[in-house]
């Protein structure tokens, strides 16, 4: 028995029914677009997927097969389109060989933004004989899918153009931190050859100062397997130095660092705009400190009266707004030949002392400057400009060879201003720091706006205290030029004039011999300053004088003086004194007071108090006056006083004669007994923690335990 294995052949219809049923199926339902052209390029046959496509791309594919079936090629689609198939349609229809696929545009409809894009295969085909008997077209419309390239290509495109402005260059080591692989980028930065960069990577090209650091960041990163973030500086090929920022990762695969991908940022344009931003923002506060302290100098320099109180504004504006170690300020003298420095006061509310009026001619000191020699101070007054010297070598190449400066051994740089009044020199200001210091052009225009001001406040503070120290001489003058000191009685008196006025005051003082040998004692007030008081305190010293010579009591001087008052004086006008008439041999006398403050006494034996004699009415009221005797026991004190002494703005009169009784009682019997001692301490423990705000005049008498 024998088995047929040979395939069996189907019949020849069997076949053609399976042709044709495939065929149709072409035609029906394929996804892509077929058609048949005869010789002469006309379509034949085309199945509805190209139907569709022609439809869609405003072709004639609507009503069907029929609405193709005999047309040409170039009636169907657009020129374009036509004029692109011909070629390998005429190819595959003559040649008998199919062409690689084109993609051919295709016109767009109304209503899309742009144009199709078919896939295209033209393929020969041969009729029974073999024959070329027509060409067939495979159409795939690749439209959506050559979009969605461009997309793609876009993105990279976009994340490479990224890449490359924010200059991140990555590269690739081994999981054990070795080096993974080459990094063009990088060597081209870095001016590597492969070799180097094959040794040690990027790390060598990192800074020799930052390696050390970044490195051990490096090995422990790939020992822990945590993320690296480090920042250094990197040597390029140029020779320069830029800044990169370093962030390395792991890259892991089943639980494993299988390599590690780092990038490398460049990042000097950052770190430079955030220092210049720091600098800035340290420059912006350091002007606005500056023109802040300046304001503060100006209105405390209006306060400042004498040349002491504006050195010590200066100093202390100096010190806080351009950080100098030392201030000096020194005046020229009458001749303009010497410079004197002043000292600055403790403070500005202090007196006079301390103040430095302008030097006469030849009476330079051993602390005073010529204006010829070779000094900070010296050269700015000379050439009436700054001097800056931001180092000792810079000092001695500007002074010269014969220098007189003698660089303090703590003294590293220098600034001398000079002090100018109607573009005259009237002295220097002078800077010094502990330290070489150059000064920005912002702190030179400071420093020369704060030696304006300084020029301004000390012709002012001059001016001040010439005219203070006229009107205090004038003031004196109207005093007694010494006190008479009898066998049987010591006097002191002090006259303090109140520093913050140049006027002459009111207080006055005075004593003198009387025809008997008994003693006139008077302190007087007169209400007011200036050329007025004077005049009346004038008038009215002269007038007891008189007065007490034709008739010494205290009662028959005051009535004198009422009347006299009277008749010169304006009504409103406030004097007050007291008048002491007194034996020096017995200590007995009479007492009279014209609303003067009680005398203060000191007995031998027992406390200070205030004497209780009605103190009167100022002169010129209506009033009879009254006389009192007084008794001045050998041992005893007396002391007449003006009401500055125990009356300020912030202390009421009998305050402070409460404060005057107790600050007698403070001495000790010696002290007291010494008329000297007894009024400067009085003055100073009264006057101690308040602002003097009129004139003190204070006068002591005393009889000696053991008399002439």
């Amino acid at each position: 028995m024998s088995v047929n294995t040979s395939p069996s052949n189907p019949p020849a219809a069997e076949l053609d029914a399976v042709d044709s049923a495939l065929f149709t199926t072409l035609l029906a339902r394929a996804p892509f677009g077929v058609a048949y052209l005869d010789g002469g390029l006309r379509f034949r046959r085309a199945n509805l997927t190209l139907l569709a496509m022609l439809s869609g791309s405003g072709g004639a594919g609507t009503g069907g097969n029929n609405a193709v079936v005999g047309r040409r090629l170039a009636e169907v689609l657009d020129a374009g389109a036509a004029n692109a198939l011909e070629a390998p349609l005429l190819t595959a229809l003559h040649d008998g060989r199919a062409l690689p696929e084109v993609e051919v545009p295709v016109r767009a409809t109304a209503g899309e933004r742009r144009a199709r894009t078919w896939a295209c295969s033209c393929l020969p085909v041969h009729g029974p004989d073999g024959a070329p008997a027509g060409a067939a077209l495979i159409a795939v419309d690749v439209t959506e899918h050559r979009a969605a390239e461009e997309i793609l290509a876009r993105r990279a495109e976009r994340y490479r153009s990224l890449v490359e402005t924010t200059s991140p260059i990555v590269w690739v080591m081994t999981a054990d931190g070795a080096v993974g692989g080459d990094a063009p980028q990088w060597r081209a930065l870095t001016g590597q050859t492969p070799q180097e960069y094959a040794a040690d990577g990027w790390l060598a090209a990192v800074h020799g100062d930052d390696r050390p650091r970044v490195e051990a960041a490096w090995r422990e990163s790939v020992r822990t397997r945590t993320a690296l973030d480090a920042d250094c500086r990197v040597r390029i090929r140029s020779g320069g130095v830029r800044r990169f920022e370093v962030r390395a990762v792991p890259i892991w695969q089943a639980g494993e660092v299988v390599e590690w991908v780092g990038a490398n940022t460049d990042v000097t344009a950052r770190r430079e705009a955030e220092e210049m931003r720091g600098r800035l923002t340290e420059q912006l506060s350091a002007a606005a400190l500056r023109t802040s302290r300046l304001q503060q100098a100006t209105s405390m320099l209006a306060e400042a009266l004498t040349v002491a109180q504006v050195v010590h504004v200066i100093t202390e504006v100096g010190q806080s707004a351009v950080g100098a170690d030392r201030c000096a300020v020194a005046l020229l003298d009458d001749d303009k030949l010497w410079l004197r420095l002043v000292a600055p006061e403790s403070g500005p509310a202090g007196g006079a002392s301390g103040g430095a009026a302008a030097l006469t001619a030849r009476q330079a000191g051993p602390g005073d400057i010529a204006v010829g020699d070779q000094t900070v101070i010296s050269v700015a007054v000379r050439e009436a400009r700054p001097f800056l010297a931001d180092s000792p070598a810079s000092l001695r190449l500007q002074l010269g060879r014969d220098e007189r400066e003698t660089p303090d051994s703590a003294e590293r740089a220098w600034v001398g201003l000079p002090l100018l009044a109607a573009g005259a020199p009237i002295g220097a200001l002078r800077f010094s720091f502990t330290r070489p210091r150059e000064i920005t052009e912002e702190e030179r225009v400071f420093l020369e706006a704060l030696a304006g001001q300084c020029a301004l406040a000390a012709e002012r503070a001059l001016l001040f205290e010439r005219e203070h120290k006229a009107a205090e001489d004038l003031q004196r003058s109207l005093l007694p030029s010494e006190l008479p000191q009898p066998a049987a009685l010591r006097l002191a008196a002090r006259y303090n004039p109140v520093t913050r006025h140049v006027q002459v005051g009111g207080d006055w003082y005075d004593t003198f011999a009387l025809p008997d040998d008994r003693m006139a004692i008077v302190v007087g007030d007169v209400m007011g300053k200036g050329v007025l008081a004077a005049a009346i305190m004038g008038r009215v010293r002269n007038a007891l004088r008189a007065l007490a010579l034709t008739d010494p009591r205290p009662a028959a001087v005051l009535s004198g003086l009422d009347r006299m008052f009277s008749a010169t004086e304006d009504f409103e006008q406030f004097t007050t004194l007291a008048y002491l008439v007194l034996d020096p041999a017995t200590g007995r006398g009479m007492y009279s007071s014209a609303g003067h403050p009680p005398p203060l006494l000191l007995p031998a034996s027992g406390r200070p108090r205030l004497s209780d004699i009605p103190p009167g009415t100022p002169l010129g009221w209506p009033s009879h006056r009254q006389q009192a005797p007084v008794s001045l026991h050998r041992g005893d004190t007396a002391v007449l006083y003006s009401d500055g002494l125990v009356e300020n703005r912030r202390r009421g009169v009998d305050t402070g004669l409460d404060e005057l009784v107790a600050a007698a009682a403070e001495l000790a019997p010696e002290e007291a007994a010494d008329p000297e001692r007894l009024v400067d301490h009085l003055v100073l423990r009264m006057l101690s923690g308040y602002e003097q705000s009129d004139d003190v005049t204070i006068l002591a008498v005393h009889a000696p335990a053991h008399g002439g």
